[in-house]
């Protein structure tokens, strides 16, 4: 059974640091490419990053500079280290994934099958 948890979340000030993790289970990890969604109150899921499975990253445009996907493939465990929060970072972060080693829009929403439940970002100014 294929399964993504998320941890890591929490309360951080604006210009702080917070590193959030996802451990993926039942999965051939090394062929899937995972990502980070987030979605705030009354807005859409919004891709954040992604990550291929030879490494290859995207980022949203409000995200570059300051947030870096990076996985273990070792320990089957997905991160994203947030650098210079902002409080419209504040939102629910999901880890996705699907079980494909490249895609075309690594992005977008529907290109992935597989959703953790979530962790709380929230980010106070």
């Amino acid at each position: 059974q294929v399964q993504l948890v998320e941890s890591g979340g929490g309360s951080v000030q604006s210009g702080g640091s917070l590193r959030l993790s996802c451990a993926a289970s039942g999965y051939t990890y090394r062929r899937i490419s995972m990502a980070w969604f987030r979605q705030a109150p009354g807005k859409e899921r919004e891709g954040v990053a992604a990550i291929d499975s030879d490494g290859s990253t995207s980022y949203a445009d409000s995200v570059k500079g300051r947030f870096t996907i990076s996985r273990d493939s070792a320990m089957n465990m997905l991160y994203l280290q947030m650098d210079s929060v902002k409080p419209e970072d504040s939102a629910m972060y999901y880890c996705a994934a699907v079980s494909l080693r490249y895609i075309a829009q690594p992005l977008g929403r529907y290109q992935y099958n597989v959703w953790g439940q979530g962790t709380q970002v929230t980010v106070s100014s």
